[in-house]
């Protein structure tokens, strides 16, 4: 898999250095023109993918590669409204919005010194539906900010950004305080409405803009000034808030594709290129729908070829179904899209992001210093552990490159005891990425030791975590949903149904247990969820079994596993064994501080003398489980010696016992090869 120079993006370059290149026109990593694709009509592309995927990564590459080669804004959405307008970064991340105004504002900030026309309708416009309650200082001074950026951006004025924005606060201030009456705060907001659009007008006389404003409002409005309409009814709501928005979005389109006349058309010049992250968010969700609406309508004004790359959290939206879905591979030589319907999601291009694969891994496992060999399956175990995960996989091996260079030996199963750069735990540093609220992040580190979302919810009230200030595990669920890692959780599933990050919650749970009080540690919390299955009777023996595993009792798992080896006399209570036995092996090992890890050495026998009081029946059975127990780990490779040890400890059970010797000897015969080939173990009549 070809890797971009001096990019961590693996796996991306189909769109990367192709889709986008054909949609530009051009060459992603020489300046250098490609032939274009969709020349008049152009699909809005959405990338879709889940936490730590690399959509934000996408768009940074593509900022990096772009910027100064054509007209660039690079935004991302946000939930909340914003206290300020801040402004742009000094560092070259992102401007943040959290209205579609603001995401229009910074889009003229970001294109309007690199195109003919500095949107001198949509500037206007911008202004009319940018006031404030009369007596909100902290609001007008948000306002005027906006001003005085936009102004600087298009050229109209310079100076101070400071002393732009306290000078057009003044200016309208004093207009408000000449209207007298008329400016109380029975229309304060209409008021200042129109003192901003006087101050605007007396400055910069936007005649041929007013004009424009004014076609696109009923003939009874005739009479009125447009951009003081365009204001009202912004501040409205409802249905004439979108009509606002609508204007300004056909405003935005009709200023870009001014800027590009018969001889820029003709010159090939490329047109403006827009990044927007995390347009799953309100502001980035109304700014796509209008654009999708304004490029749908079958004799649109403006024909605009707008280049607009987003990306959303999760898939797509539930009423995109005229959208077009493209996997990464198909995206080589051609994007496959074309506008079908007038439906406006058929102006999307949907691109998910998928996993790396082991081949996408492996070059990031190839240290640039000297150092000792790697583990030869470490790549495959990474890919194991995180499924290909881009952020998780990433961050796991620069963590093996730094403790390589240190010269520490990493394994397949030493992967999560691993540090991040900054020297926290990795299993710390990846879910405070993957899963930001650190509310929910706690409970989930608790909760996800629980089998299913029944048992989560009877270890929070046992744990105490309702309650006003709190967080219950219903809660935990609501914010796993939100946050795309999981659809509608049933009662009866996993709390954390996505494997990767409850292995990561396990380990944390595992690793700061040990500092634990108030009935939190790594035993109690297994020992009350032991008891809350045994009270199930049969239908929680397996899941109880598991819990006393993890608590680091295994005596007591083949105590009861042997027992009933020999008592039960039905055949068909060989499958329910099995069952018990292969979930119990699929225990989270416990924290290294309370437990030696020699599961290896009790599998092969290496440990027998300890156990010579015990029946021969029993001695297996504890061989056989901690082989079992050893082989589970999803992320670590199986050891031949292990494999073959469940089918030996398997083939001495079978005609040991009176009704179960066939299906115990079809598991001695299927199991040592699902364990080498880490598929799940098959049970005969299941």
């Amino acid at each position: 898999m070809r890797v971009s120079e001096g990019s961590l993006l693996y796996g991306r370059d189909p769109l990367l250095r192709s889709l986008v290149p054909r949609l530009t026109g051009l060459a992603y990593d020489e300046r250098s023109r490609v032939g274009r694709e969709h020349q008049g009509d152009l699909p809005v592309v959405l990338v879709t993918g889940y936490h730590g995927m690399g959509r934000s990564a996408v768009l940074e590459e593509l900022a990096a590669r772009y910027r100064d080669r054509l007209p660039l804004a690079h935004v991302r959405a946000v939930a909340t409204e914003s206290e300020t307008f801040p402004p742009a970064p000094a560092d070259g991340r992102a401007p943040t919005a959290s209205t579609l105004v603001e995401i229009l504002a910074e889009l003229v900030c970001g294109l309007a010194p690199d195109v003919r026309r500095r949107f001198p309708v949509l500037v206007p416009g911008l202004f009319a539906v940018s006031g404030w309650h009369r007596g909100n200082g902290e609001q007008r001074d948000v306002a005027c900010l906006t001003f005085a950026r936009l102004l600087l951006a298009c050229r109209l004025a310079d100076g101070d950004e400071n002393a732009l924005r306290h000078a057009w606060a003044t200016a309208v201030e004093g207009r408000l305080e000449t209207m007298g009456a008329q400016a109380d705060a029975e229309w304060g907001r209409d008021a200042v409405t129109a003192a901003v659009v006087a101050e605007y007008t007396d400055r910069y006389q936007p005649a041929a803009a007013q004009e424009w404003y004014r076609r696109r409002f009923p003939r009874g409005a005739d009479g009125q000034d447009p951009l003081v309409l365009l204001g009202e009814w912004f501040q409205r709501g409802g249905d004439y808030r979108h009509a606002a928005e609508q204007s300004l979005m056909a405003a935005f389109l009709h200023d870009v594709a001014s800027s590009y006349g018969r001889l820029q058309r003709w010159n090939r010049e490329p047109w403006p290129l827009i990044l927007l992250d995390d347009a799953h968010f309100p502001p980035g969700q109304d700014f796509l729908d209008l654009l999708l609406e304004h490029r749908a309508m079958p004799e649109r004004p403006d024909h605009e070829e707008l280049v607009v790359v987003a990306t959303r959290l999760g898939g797509l939206p539930e009423d995109a179904s005229a959208a077009i879905r493209r996997d990464l591979p198909d995206l080589v030589k051609s994007s496959g899209w074309q506008r079908n319907g007038l439906a406006p999601s058929a102006g999307l291009l949907a691109v998910p992001l998928t996993p790396l694969s082991r081949d996408d891994i492996l070059p990031l496992l190839v240290p640039d210093w000297p150092a000792r060999p790697l583990h030869p399956y470490l790549a495959s175990a990474v890919h194991s552990l995180t499924g290909g995960h881009p952020a998780v996989t990433t961050v796991l091996c620069a963590a093996v490159l730094d403790a390589t260079k240190r010269g520490r030996g990493v394994g397949p199963r030493d992967l999560l005891e691993l540090h991040a750069k900054d020297g926290r735990a990795v299993t710390e540093a990846l879910l405070e990425r993957l899963l930001p609220n650190r509310r929910q992040r706690d409970r989930l580190t608790l909760l996800s030791l629980a089998r299913d979302s029944t048992a989560a919810e009877a270890l929070a009230e046992n744990l105490r975590l309702q309650g006003p200030d709190q967080l219950p595990a219903n809660s935990a669920t609501d914010y796993l949903e939100e946050q795309q890692w999981q659809q509608l959780t049933p009662p009866d599933e996993p709390l954390v149904t996505d494997a990767l990050l409850r292995t990561l919650l396990v380990h944390e749970a595992r690793r700061t247990s040990s500092r634990a009080e108030d009935g939190r540690s790594w035993q109690d919390i297994h020992r009350f969820l032991r008891m809350h299955h045994a009270q199930r009777g049969e239908s929680g023996e397996a899941d109880a079994l598991r819990h006393t595993l993890a608590a680091g009792n295994a005596e007591t798992v083949v105590a009861m596993l042997t027992e009933e080896f020999q008592s039960e006399k039905d055949a068909q209570a060989a499958a329910h064994w099995l069952l018990c036995l292969r979930y119990a092996a699929t225990a989270p090992t416990p924290p290294a501080a309370e437990w030696t890890d020699e599961r290896m050495q009790i599998a092969l026998g290496a440990h027998d003398g300890r156990y010579a009081e015990l029946h021969e029946i029993e001695r297996c059975v504890n061989r056989l489980l901690h082989a079992l127990w050893h082989v589970s780990e999803p992320h670590a490779e199986p050891d031949p010696d292990m494999c073959k040890a469940v089918g030996e400890e398997l083939a001495y059970l079978s005609p040991r016992h009176p009704s179960w010797h066939a299906v115990l000897g079809q598991a001695a015969r299927s199991w040592p090869a699902a364990a080498r080939k880490k598929r799940p173990f098959p049970i005969s009549g299941q």
